[in-house]
């Protein structure tokens, strides 16, 4: 059974529509007009959405983007009359699936309805994966091109996958979409920090317990394993799993097989293993800390996720994604950021990652008062950069013009180009003879930069 929108302006079709889907075992919700969509579209999750194109077309609002936005894996359907296919077409354009014409008769509707559904599950290719974007939360940009084959390459398999990377880089975030996008999609995913508990309490949640194994221990439970059977378990900060707890996770690794603390009777369970780590496993390997039969186990795919500062093209989908978050956890209207604080943000290094900017997002719509971001509303660390950009000091950045922005933009690129102006004329999207326009336009000093002649 799949959950359905029907978005449509005339009664008696809606009606139709949802009596039709209804008998086909799907969960049909109805809106009549736009504000109700949204609504419905914030407060809960659809597979498919039919929308009908004269409610697209009577608001400023992209309807198909935004539903698409908010539920990246969706579908969308247009439903319009004979004389309004050009906003059907324009629907297409802007992500839907498919389009029908409303005297289409209700049977070939939902047979479209049924494509849809079965597209959103089979169809998880590479393209679909970039247009996904694991929640706007990895970016498809050169850095992370390689990792999108491999997520696309390994995810239809069963293979176990060691994902690598800085702390925040959004490693379980891309085991959810490697598990979301394999066969054991309708199965759980475990996600566990081998970090976050004592080593003793650690081998009893992964692998359960028997009454009486230990003090406290007053019924049997299952482990995480079990919970995950026929799914799939994430192990984040597998490196600082324990010697013995590592033995019983290589014998499920190698059989399928594990003892709750304080049994006898062997158990066996089907489940795909993903692991992270943000240390160096060989190192830890030579400190005899970690195994390395366990290593080659889990090393079986190794993909490696860049830091943030190397995959900038992903901040706006980032910030927008935060953005969208927060203001509906913290109801508050807030729909952007402004210039002065994207250019902060744009020159921020971001040593905690995606993890981080999360946090800055969040902060700065707690300090928010209008209906976009500030410059003063972002934390201090951040805004502190102002200095760098040769931008006004934080007290003013609220009033930062264009050709101030411009002037710093300027003397960064600059700065980190060391004075050669053709390479910062390329990373500026503009010819040399604009930027040397604009440098003498700013007054910009060339002598402060390493290279203070042209090439």
């Amino acid at each position: 059974m799949a959950k359905l929108l029907v978005v449509e302006s005339e009664p008696s079709l809606r009606e139709q529509l949802a009596g039709t889907l209804s008998r086909f075992g799907h969960s049909v919700d109805v809106c009549s007009d736009n504000k109700c969509m949204l609504k419905r579209l914030s407060d809960s999750s659809y597979e498919v959405v039919l929308l009908d194109t004269r409610i697209m077309a009577q608001t400023d609002i992209d309807l198909v983007n935004f539903t698409l936005r908010r539920h990246p894996r969706a579908e969308v359907v247009m439903l319009a009359a004979v004389d309004d296919i050009e906003h059907a077409v324009e629907g297409l354009r802007r992500g839907a699936y498919f389009y029908v014409v409303k005297s289409m008769k209700m049977g070939d509707m939902a047979m479209v309805v049924e494509n849809a559904l079965k597209r959103r599950v089979d169809g998880e290719t590479l393209d679909t994966l970039q247009k996904i974007q694991a929640e706007n939360l990895v970016g498809t940009g050169g850095a992370m091109r390689r990792v999108l084959e491999l997520v696309a390459k390994v995810a239809p398999t069963d293979s176990t996958v060691l994902l690598t990377g800085e702390t925040g880089t959004g490693k379980e975030v891309l085991a959810n979409l490697i598990h979301r996008l394999s066969p054991r999609r309708d199965k759980a995913f475990v996600a566990v920090s081998c970090a976050a508990l004592p080593e003793t309490l650690l081998e009893s949640e992964l692998f359960g317990y028997k009454k009486g194994a230990f003090t406290g221990a007053t019924s049997d439970k299952k482990g995480l394993f079990e919970e995950a059977d026929r799914g799939t378990i994430f192990l984040d900060e597998v490196s600082e799993m324990a010697l013995m707890t590592q033995v019983k996770l290589l014998r499920v690794l190698q059989d399928g097989e594990f003892r709750r603390v304080g049994e006898t009777v062997t158990r066996r369970v089907n489940v795909r293993v993903l692991a992270a780590t943000n240390k160096d496993l060989r190192e830890r390997i030579r400190e005899t800390s970690f195994r390395e039969d366990l290593y080659f186990r889990l090393n079986v795919i190794q993909i490696q996720l860049p830091p943030l500062r190397e995959r900038m093209d992903a901040l706006p989908n980032l910030i927008q994604f935060f953005i969208d978050k927060f203001s509906e956890k913290l109801g508050k209207h807030v729909t952007g950021i402004d210039e002065s604080a994207r250019l902060l943000l744009d020159h921020y290094d971001y040593p905690g990652n995606i993890r981080e900017l999360e946090n800055i997002i969040e902060h700065a719509l707690i300090m928010a008062e209008e209906g976009v971001i500030r410059a003063h509303d972002l934390p201090d660390h951040v805004s502190a950069g102002a200095h760098r950009l040769a931008l006004p000091d934080r007290s003013e950045l609220d009033y930062v013009t264009l050709e101030q922005m411009e002037r710093g933009l300027i003397i960064d690129t600059l700065a980190r180009c060391k004075g050669n102006q053709t390479v910062a004329a390329k990373k500026l999207g503009i010819s040399r003879s604009t930027l040397w326009r604009k440098i003498s336009k700013h007054g910009i000093d060339l002598s402060q930069f390493e290279t203070p002649t042209a090439d």
